[in-house]
């Protein structure tokens, strides 16, 4: 074979090389897109918030998706309608008790919340593992969770204003209602899609 046949192989061998390493790096960048998409949609404002904790994009991507993975392996189950009733007259009670008694009314509230995702399911026994399960299922809610329950933790520790309290009951009656809504109801686009 003459020398320019040679090289001609060469040169066809060279861009075959560089089309599979440019269509592998096109799809990395595409899955990549695609898990992005993915977690902006699935987590909303939590997507950004955990980017802005974590400070890296693919290391807050990496714990969002074990986030997912975690909820995934949980058994959540809907309440029954006696249980739904249930829990809407306790918190009705612990409602009426804020006005006597914010405080005492913020701590029960705290409690009736995890009382519902007990038995929902969810593990109770971390508040840092309740926020992230909560996050996954409940995102535009999770960060107003950790807020009222930063009140509840300073006014064990000391006083908070009357308003600083009425906001987390807020918080928390948000939560509440998300966590009593039927499957179909909930702030979950995967479930809500089911």
């Amino acid at each position: 074979m003459p020398v320019w046949g040679w090289i001609l192989i060469g040169v066809l061998a060279a861009i075959a090389v560089v089309a599979v390493v440019a269509a592998v790096v096109a799809a990395r960048a595409a899955r990549g897109r695609t898990r992005t998409e993915h977690l902006k949609e699935r987590f909303g404002p939590e997507y950004e918030r955990t980017v802005g904790e974590v400070g890296e994009q693919r290391a807050a991507e990496n714990e969002l998706a074990a986030r997912e993975k975690k909820r995934e392996a949980l058994d959540i189950v809907s309440l029954s309608p006696e249980a739904r009733d249930k829990y809407q007259e306790s918190w009705r009670t612990v409602q009426t008790a804020f006005i006597d008694d914010p405080s005492s009314a913020v701590g029960a509230a705290d409690r009736l919340v995890t009382d519902v995702m007990r038995q929902r399911g969810y593990p109770v026994d971390d508040f840092d593992r309740r926020a992230a399960d909560i996050s996954v299922d409940h995102p535009t809610v999770v960060d107003n969770y950790r807020a009222a329950h930063g009140v509840y933790l300073t006014q064990q520790n000391g006083t908070v204003r009357t308003e600083d309290q009425r906001e987390a009951f807020v918080h928390y009656r948000t939560l509440f209602e998300s966590l009593l809504a039927r499957d179909n109801d909930q702030d979950n686009p995967k479930e809500a899609r089911a």
